[in-house]
Formats: structure tokens, sequence, C-alpha cells
């Protein structure tokens, strides 16, 4: 059976990205989480002193973004992969609330894009791979063999979230998320640099009311179509 590239993108806390992980184990693909490395330069920046309450020391961030490495490694415990900030396990750190908060100004900035465009196009090229992220079937992998985009309203995507918060024992305000979800979704869909927009060729997902064992069997169809 051949091998293609899968894209996922869609709005945040959408489910895209267990969905992506899910399908990447079960047909034995590389899954790779772009949005985790606009996450883990969010945490950079702020490890660094980068953000001065909301505004973002862009000149100095620019220079050390070459010097900014992110990887994937499988974890044993979980059989899913963990974000490595120059080699760092950083996967529990750029979950936080924090770093959510400030991580949609970073993903505008367009020498940040272009770097970590440049990293998913190196992992990316040879195929056998679920990424999943903003834009990923229109700008990182326009010729993806497969593309889909997820949504949901921001009230069940908030609620996710929020849930998805509390199992992990963190602090977490139902309203503050609610209200973080809308403003990334407006930051990502009027950026200027490859905003958040549905492929031409993407196959729309609205998963508001379904389980996750219905988009895994949605998601094995499409796939399965796709490489035959």
């Amino acid at each position: 059976m051949k091998k293609i590239t899968i894209a996922v993108d869609g709005f945040s806390s959408s489910g895209k990205s267990t969905m992506a992980k899910d399908l990447a184990k079960e047909i034995g693909y590389i899954y790779i989480d772009s949005g985790a490395m606009y996450r883990a330069v969010t945490l950079y920046a702020m490890e660094h002193n980068l953000f001065n309450g909301e505004d973002i020391d862009t000149e100095n961030l620019e220079k050390q973004i070459q010097d900014i490495h992110i990887s994937f490694q499988l974890n044993p415990e979980t059989g899913r992969p963990d974000t490595y900030l120059n080699d760092v396990n950083v996967e529990n750190q750029i979950r936080s609330m924090d770093v959510s908060s400030k991580v949609s100004p970073i993903s505008t900035l367009g020498f940040v894009r272009e770097a970590m465009v440049r990293q998913q196009q190196e992992m990316g090229k040879t195929k056998g791979i679920v990424m999943d992220g903003r834009d990923i079937g229109t700008t990182v992998f326009p010729d993806a063999e497969l593309k889909i985009f997820v949504t949901a309203s921001p009230e069940t995507r908030a609620e996710r979230r929020y849930e998805e918060l509390k199992a992990k024992g963190q602090d977490a305000s139902y309203e503050d998320i609610l209200k973080n979800v809308k403003e990334r979704d407006y930051i990502d869909q009027n950026r200027e640099i490859s905003p958040l927009r549905k492929a031409d060729d993407a196959i729309l997902l609205d998963n508001s009311t379904m389980s996750i064992s219905q988009q895994k069997e949605w998601l094995m169809q499409q796939y399965l179509q796709a490489v035959q």
C-alpha cells in the first residue's frame, strides 16, 4: 500500500490532534503535532524573558530562532509522541494556559512560521506522516493526498479543553478557556501569514456531536479511500 501525506487542519481544541495521533498509530505512520511546535517556541520565549506583558521582543526572538530545535519522541507509556524543545521534554509545560494565552501572537510572526514550516517540511519528506495544525493543507503540504478540516462550536471546544486540563490536575476556568478559544479563533483566521482556512480540496468534519469512536471510523474511511 502506498504511503501518503495526511494533513489535518482545524480550530484550536477541535480534537484534531487526538484524531491525528490515533490514526497515525493505527496505520503505522509518524505523527507530527505542528501546534506543539509553536507552543514550544512560545515556551522558549517565556523562559528567555522575551515577553514584556503582551509585547514580544521580536528582534531577539528572530536572532535566536535558529537555535530553537523541536523534535518528537515516542513515549512508551502513552504510546504517543512527546514534544522536545532542544532535547528537553516539554510536553506538559506547553499545554498550560499560560502558554495557550501567548501562542497565537507568536504564531503570527512571519520568521517563526518560516522556521517551523522548514522543520515540518523536512520531517515530511519521506511521506507516511500525519500532521495536524492550522496551515498544513494550505501552506506546509499543499500537495497532501488527504486533507481534513476539523471544526466544532467554541462552547464544545472550550468544554473539551476544560475537561482535559482538569483531568491533568491543572486549575482551569471554563469562562477563561472559552474566551481564549474565541480569541485564538479570531487571531488564527485573521493573521496576514498563513491564516486558518479550509483548503479547497479538504474534507470538512464538524465533530461537535461525534464520539471519538465515530471520528476514528470516519477518518479511517477517508484514509482507505485516499490510498486506493
